[in-house]
């Protein structure tokens, strides 16, 4: 195919990726622009897309708001309590799954990732009763279990993919040397999918950070997340968009940063499992 050929074709590819980025970014730079308009200007009919003058004011009535920082640091010791006490389950439920290869394992594959079709609001009141009766209400650890319960089903799965690629003589080798099974799994298996686990725990703390119905069920101050108080700056008067909008971006901001940075790991970690052997 000639030269020529390829031109009007690669021309339409990155026409079509550029307007496909256009429309995801859309959004967030709509959400940018609006915190950096003046109060007025926020509240304005009809909107203005790009302000006439860009003000901090929002962000600067956040940072004397103790609420957002108290909900930034809930929100963070939530998503690493739930990720790691996702991990902590997951890495042996995969790895038993995989090397043991059975039938009743794969069905229990099955069965975990049928349980991320679950509705959340048809085990919240049950949750939210439980947690009541153990008087963890309003706490870090009650939120942190309640997620761990969204991202406890992926995280098996996602595992046992990656797990799924390492030949079993890495931990006959390690069994050979003196090693238990726990060992081997600790001192071997662990550092090999290094690149999965990073996979899979971003996706479990992505879960945590932008969960917001059991966060809403099972906190009332103390341990409060940023979706929480993101959603009450709508009141019976009207939405305050200003800071609403400054507070959104704040929270975008950290998980789209970290993103772009662990990018290369990421995509490592994805193909990991993709050639078995």
């Amino acid at each position: 195919m000639s030269q020529r050929t390829l031109q009007p074709r690669r021309i339409m590819l990155y026409a079509l990726m550029l307007f496909v980025l256009l429309l995801y970014l859309s959004p967030y730079a709509y959400l940018l622009l609006t915190s950096l308009k003046p109060p007025a200007d926020a509240i304005a009919i009809p909107p203005r897309i790009i302000p006439e003058t860009f003000s901090l004011d929002s962000y600067i009535g956040l940072s004397q708001n103790p609420g957002v920082s108290r909900a930034f640091l809930n929100s963070a010791v939530i998503g690493v309590l739930s990720t790691v006490l996702a991990l902590l389950l997951a890495v042996p439920a995969a790895w038993a799954v995989v090397r043991n290869g059975s039938r009743p394992g794969r069905i229990f594959l099955l069965v975990a990732l049928i349980t991320r079709m679950v509705p959340y609001i048809a085990i919240a009141i049950p949750l939210f009763a439980l947690m009541r009766n153990f008087h963890l209400i309003d706490s870090w650890f009650a939120v942190s279990l309640a997620h761990t319960t969204i991202s406890l089903p992926l995280a098996i799965w996602l595992l046992a993919g990656f797990l799924e690629a390492i030949p079993p003589e890495l931990e006959d080798a390690a069994r050979v040397d003196g090693c238990s099974r726990l060992g081997a799994l600790i001192r071997v298996i662990i550092p090999v999918t290094t690149g999965g686990i990073l996979v899979t725990a971003i996706f479990c703390f992505l879960a945590s950070w932008n969960e917001f119905l059991y966060a809403l069920l099972l906190t009332s101050v103390k341990a409060k997340t940023a979706p929480i108080v993101i959603a009450e700056f709508k009141t019976q008067y009207g939405l305050d968009w200003g800071p609403m909008t400054a507070i959104g971006t704040l929270y975008s901001l950290p998980v789209i940063l970290f993103s772009l940075f662990m990018q290369r790991r990421i995509v490592a970690g994805m193909t990991m499992g993709a050639v078995k052997g």
